[in-house]
């Protein structure tokens, strides 16, 4: 079997014994969400999948189905033919409004807190060890979001590029932490439930992290980072006052 790429490895691979086609969807779906599976992107085929996943062929199918009656994938017959993502799953409003009320600020805050210790020894590792061919591909996905024209689309060119810094950094635990933590804010991040996050500063500030990497400045880095978390952290904790208040009125209603 060839060698799979960073991206395949950290999505396909084996599965925990108690985990069946329900984490298959959430893998596969996840991987969507975050940008990592891009739409038009082809899965690997249905032998190689099994192998990753360490499971069945009928457990895989019914996994496929399930993901085919989302309408998130397709699976097409012929030479050319194969599972191929058609679509991104859509973000529950409804969930991530339930996230924001029952999250605590402090909560939030020590999810800032972890990221921000995650991101700067991945930026001081990433200025150590990332090539060349590196810094074309994060300029291209810092330009990425600013290009996109919706909350679903912005989410996964942020969380992408996120997690391409770190694949950059060599660090497979780093890029597993970084993965965790996208999926667990970066649809919170762009939700247009309240204040619109501004995708024009989050671009500039990504464009300049990247010039700091190529440029093996590792104290500018970590500072650029750590202040990019900061006003992210900044807007999770607006959003939720702002849910918050609404709600209150509503509950006093």
């Amino acid at each position: 079997m060839a060698s799979s790429t960073p991206f395949q490895s950290q999505i396909y691979r084996s599965l925990p014994e108690i985990e069946r086609a329900d984490a298959i969807v959430d893998r596969i779906s996840t991987g969507i969400t975050l940008g990592m599976l891009k739409v038009g992107e082809r899965l690997p085929p249905e032998a190689v999948l099994s192998e990753m996943f360490g499971v069945g062929g009928a457990t895989l199918r019914e996994a496929l189905g399930e993901l085919r009656e989302r309408g998130v994938v397709e699976t097409r017959r012929g030479r050319s033919g194969g599972t191929f993502v058609v679509n991104q799953p859509q973000p529950q409003t409804d969930t991530i409004r339930d996230w924001f009320l029952s999250t605590s600020i402090s909560e939030i805050r020590d999810i800032g807190d972890e990221h921000s210790a995650i991101a700067a020894t991945t930026v001081r590792l990433a200025c150590e060890r990332a090539e060349a061919h590196d810094f074309d591909r994060l300029q291209e996905l810092a330009r990425a979001l600013v290009l996109a024209t919706t909350p679903e689309e912005r989410a996964p060119a942020d969380s992408r590029f996120h997690i391409e810094l770190a694949v950059s950094a060599q660090s497979p635990r780093l890029t597993d932490a970084e993965i965790r933590l996208q999926e667990e804010t970066v649809q919170q991040l762009w939700t247009p439930l309240a204040v619109a996050f501004d995708p024009e500063s989050a671009t500039a500030e990504h464009l300049e992290l990247v010039r700091a990497v190529s440029q093996d400045q590792p104290e500018k880095a970590q500072k650029l980072v750590l202040e990019h978390i900061r006003r992210n952290l900044f807007h999770l904790i607006d959003t939720k006052l702002t849910l918050g208040y609404a709600q209150s009125i509503q509950d006093g209603q």
